[in-house]
């Protein structure tokens, strides 16, 4: 059994990333590995943290980091080029730019996202405070309703005992 050096591997593991993209099972024919090398590869990769392509066969289900790489490597595209690129990776335009907004989306500062942590926290404990007054009315209500039907059994019971007895 070969040992490929760390490097070799990086360079190897770099043809399943954009733009080349390609399949594990074409990667492992081409440089002759065995497919379960490649994948205990890929693994161990992105165990590690490295942006590697998973299994999943749609865009849609791709990393994170995959998808970045991708928005980047398009990001100085013209239309044409960036049609072209779609075409040969199975993308569509829509995707990379939804992708993109995704990305400039996760930029907003921290300062911004702990006051919209902070407003929605908020807007949760006054749900949560509505929600536990409209439950102690809703008891008060159906203890009240309880003792009625309670008080008027009795009562008629009381009658019934009364109209026996005269």
């Amino acid at each position: 059994m070969p040992r490929y050096s760390e490097e070799r591997k990086q360079m190897i593991l770099s043809k399943l990333l954009p733009p080349l993209s390609m399949s594990v099972a074409q990667v492992a024919r081409d440089e002759g590995i065995g497919l379960q090398t490649l994948y205990n590869w890929r693994d161990k990769a992105k165990q590690q943290g490295r942006p590697v392509p998973g299994n999943k066969s749609t865009p849609d289900h791709w990393s994170a980091e995959a998808k970045l790489a991708t928005v980047i490597e398009t990001a100085s595209l013209n239309e044409a080029e960036l049609s072209e690129y779609c075409r040969e990776k199975g993308l569509y335009i829509d995707q990379i730019k939804l992708w993109k907004t995704d990305s400039l989306r996760g930029f907003i500062s921290s300062r911004e996202q702990e006051l919209e942590a902070k407003r929605q926290r908020q807007a949760d404990q006054q749900e949560i405070k509505d929600l536990k007054r409209e439950l102690r009315e809703k008891e008060k209500a159906l203890a009240e309703t309880a003792a009625i039907l309670v008080l008027r059994k009795k009562l008629n019971a009381l009658w019934e005992n009364d109209n026996e007895e005269g």
